[in-house]
């Protein structure tokens, strides 16, 4: 069943797309919810003299999610999740934390143009944020133990260091006392 969609739906296609979805999804759900009609021959024709009369609002918001974009481009993410002994993460880290990490840095983001494999464990994930049909951005999401273990590594690497300066003094006295 082909239906012209009213809106964008993540997962399926944007506002003015022409998609063929089942016939018990388009009738049950998207026609009844006002998400989008069925794409009769009529249609098709209101639906493309619509966007020939909107071409110049459809390009200043593509623009506009593109310099959005612009602004996400260097973005990257870095979550704190409680974690098990074994590495697992207690629950998961999902679209609501990237999208509250965002707001956090200024940059506002509905969470419903995020899409992302939930992060069960630690390691680097990447979420995708929808801006517009053409503008995707990828924002890269580091996903690391509430209780940083990486702290103690630096710590550990401080001393290291001190010690190689003392040892490069060490030989620089030495030759001065003979």
């Amino acid at each position: 069943m082909e239906i012209i969609l009213k809106e964008d739906i993540i997962g399926l296609g944007y506002k003015n797309d022409i998609v063929n979805v089942k016939s018990g999804y388009g009738r049950n759900y998207l026609i009844p919810q006002g998400k989008g009609v069925i794409a009769s021959p009529m249609a098709k024709k209101i639906l493309a003299e619509n966007l020939k009369q909107q071409a110049h609002k459809l390009a200043a918001l593509k623009a506009e999610a593109e310099k959005k974009a612009a602004t996400l481009k260097d973005v990257a993410l870095c979550i704190a999740a409680k974690v098990s002994a074994t590495g697992q993460l207690y629950g998961s880290v999902g679209v609501n934390q990237v999208a509250e990490e965002l707001q956090k840095l200024g940059k506002e983001v509905d969470r419903k143009i995020i899409t992302m494999k939930e992060a069960k464990t630690i390691g680097d994930f990447v979420a995708l944020v929808h801006l517009h049909k053409e503008v995707t951005v990828e924002v890269p999401v580091k996903v690391v133990a509430e209780n940083a273990p990486v702290e103690e590594k630096k710590e550990e690497e401080a001393p290291v260091v001190e010690a190689a300066v003392e040892t490069e003094e060490a030989e620089v006295e030495a030759p001065v006392a003979e």
